[in-house]
């Protein structure tokens, strides 16, 4: 998970060379920045591509929980 105050990347890798899945909301049009890394950089991405801040948190809870994602979360690919 990586996040700024409002919205959240949340990504499920299934080991190396793993294309993974993410956390999506569908529709969304606008674009967000201010996710920052730990080496400086500060990334934007669509909004589609992430999940309200609240909304990944209760995702990423039910990740530790269970190893999926719930099954009422937009998202995209594995998982």
């Amino acid at each position: 998970m990586l996040g700024n105050t409002e919205r959240a990347l949340v990504m499920l890798l299934d080991g190396d060379g793993d294309p993974g899945g993410q956390a999506v909301t569908a529709g969304a049009g606008a674009l967000s920045g201010g996710f920052a890394l730990a080496h400086g950089q500060c990334d934007t991405y669509p909004d589609e591509d992430t999940a309200p801040f609240d909304e990944a948190l209760r995702i990423v809870r039910h990740l530790i929980a269970t190893g999926v994602p719930p099954a009422d979360a937009g998202w995209c690919g594995g998982g």
